[in-house]
This record gives C-alpha cells, sequence and structure tokens, in this order.
C-alpha cells in the first residue's frame, strides 16, 4: 500500500543559513549532506546530521517525495536567530 505525502509550501519566507538533507537511496542506506549558503553540497556523517537536528534552530522541514520508494528529508537551520525576527 502506497501512502502519498502532502507538502504544505510555507506563506512566509524565510532566511537561514544552512540545509542538511538525508536520503535513502534503493537499497536502503542512508547518506546525509549539508549545504551551506553559497557553498556546494557536502556530505557528512550520520552523527553530525543528527547533532545538527538536535541542537539547531530548524525553522522549516521539507519531506521529499520520490517515485522510487526513497525517504528524503530536508531541514534548514538558523545558527543566528536575529536573522530571521518577524516585523511586530
Amino acid at each position: 500500500m502506497s501512502v502519498e505525502l502532502r507538502y504544505v509550501p510555507s506563506p512566509i519566507g524565510f532566511s537561514y543559513d544552512t540545509i542538511y538533507s538525508a536520503l535513502a537511496n534503493q537499497s536502503g542506506r542512508m547518506q546525509y549532506y549539508k549545504e551551506e549558503m553559497g557553498t556546494v553540497r557536502i556530505r557528512i556523517g550520520r552523527n553530525e546530521f543528527i547533532s545538527a537536528f538536535n541542537n539547531l534552530e530548524i525553522i522549516a522541514i521539507k519531506p521529499i517525495q520520490a517515485p522510487a520508494p526513497v525517504f528524503q528529508l530536508k531541514f534548514y537551520a538558523i545558527k543566528n536567530r536575529k536573522l530571521n525576527e518577524l516585523p511586530v
């Protein structure tokens, strides 16, 4: 049974420092990546990904659907909260 996840994009723009992504290829092996603003995507280890997920301020999460049975997740993190303050 296949379940399709619905993704609702945010109507509010935001600033971020880093994008972290995790994806599973068809064999099920997880690969983790980090992309900082203005740099290329680099492969990172599982521990660094988990540490970032647990410790950074996550401002958006984007599940990525693919036609094949693979899993992908991106989250946008910010290191400086003042960059993302909303006007009052």
